[in-house]
């Protein structure tokens, strides 16, 4: 009987960050600011690697891994977010609202095992660094990222299945700003019991796979990096390592935050500040850590603006010699 008295919804409204008209457009303003720096730092980041022959190597291709997975969690969640702002009603169908989880849930998943790559990459350019190119050789960085990126796909089709398997009866008022598990799980009017285990295993494996990998890979790194004769080669390994370090603490410990807590221990105000922290925030963060503490990189824009300024001067040269050969042309 209560199956069939439950009334099915096409689609979910949002309660959002905030109902005040006011807050909603300064939080669009400061949000559009927000995403439109991530899209261009993090796709900036893509085409510098991409241009200049020197960012070539291991780590920065995994790096280019690492913008193209915060350009796409961001992009999933951030649009819709800025559009509701600026709507009375903040409706979202039932299939988009999957999509939604799903495309997120992946680019999440992606990125914390993108870290951990990153990490492995570290260890052993600094502490095996006559068998990197070995190691660390194209093929094998092709081979770990596809396995991140498949690893990433079928966790996420897992969550979405059974959260979208549960039944929403009572409301279809998601307290949240996009469609993430826990507002679903506190939603539903099924049992969410084995959705919660299920949750919290697939997630503990692959932030457990993450941490396992990042932390014995970083202790290694430091106390070969103490034993380092040179004050230079200790300064730059500090730089490169200290970004990535700073990347995963902010990542992991929000992610650790979010999902992997009691259930009952959930609110939902607090949830939606730190999504907002690693949907919009973190994925602007990490081009801006990386270039600003990272002199290959500086090195590499500072050419390519060079080289694009030069590019300038002679298109306009070109452009006002072929004017001035036409005016003389004319007087003639």
């Amino acid at each position: 009987m209560a199956i069939e008295n439950c009334t099915m919804f096409t689609d979910f409204i949002f309660l959002g960050l905030s109902d005040r008209k006011d807050v909603q457009q300064g939080l669009f303003v400061l949000f559009l600011l927000v995403y439109g720096i991530s899209v261009v730092a993090n796709l900036g980041m893509i085409l510098l690697i991409k241009m200049d022959s020197r960012l070539h190597t291991p780590m920065y291709y995994l790096l280019s891994n690492l913008s193209f997975c915060d350009v796409g969690y961001s992009s999933t969640i951030t649009p819709k977010m800025l559009a509701d702002f600026l709507s009375k009603q903040k409706t979202i169908p039932y299939n988009l609202c999957a999509i939604q989880m799903y495309f997120f849930g992946a680019f999440a998943d992606v990125e914390c095992l993108m870290l951990a790559v990153m990490a492995y990459d570290r260890y052993v350019a600094i502490c095996n660094p006559l068998l990197y190119t070995i190691t660390m050789s194209r093929r094998v960085c092709t081979q770990l990222v596809a396995i991140v990126y498949i690893e990433g796909l079928v966790d996420s089709v897992i969550h979405t299945c059974c959260t979208f398997q549960l039944s929403f009866c009572n409301s279809n008022v998601i307290n949240h700003f996009f469609c993430d598990i826990p507002p679903l799980l506190a939603l539903s009017t099924s049992d969410t019991t084995i959705n919660e285990i299920v949750l919290f295993t697939f997630g503990s494996c692959v932030l457990g796979c993450s941490i396992i990998t990042v932390l014995p890979s970083y202790s290694y790194i430091i106390t070969t990096i103490l034993r380092m004769n040179s004050a230079e080669g200790r300064h730059k390994a500090f730089s490169t390592c200290t970004s990535h370090l700073t990347t995963v603490a902010i990542f992991h410990l929000t992610l650790l935050f979010t999902y992997l807590r009691p259930s009952s221990s959930y609110s939902m105000d607090t949830d939606k500040m730190a999504s907002v922290f690693y949907t919009v925030v973190i994925p602007m963060l990490n081009p801006l850590i990386y270039s600003l503490r990272n002199n290959d990189v500086k090195s590499a824009l500072k050419k390519q603006l060079a080289l694009n300024h030069l590019l300038g001067e002679i298109v306009f040269d070109k452009k006002y010699f072929l004017k001035t050969l036409r005016a003389k042309i004319q007087l003639l």
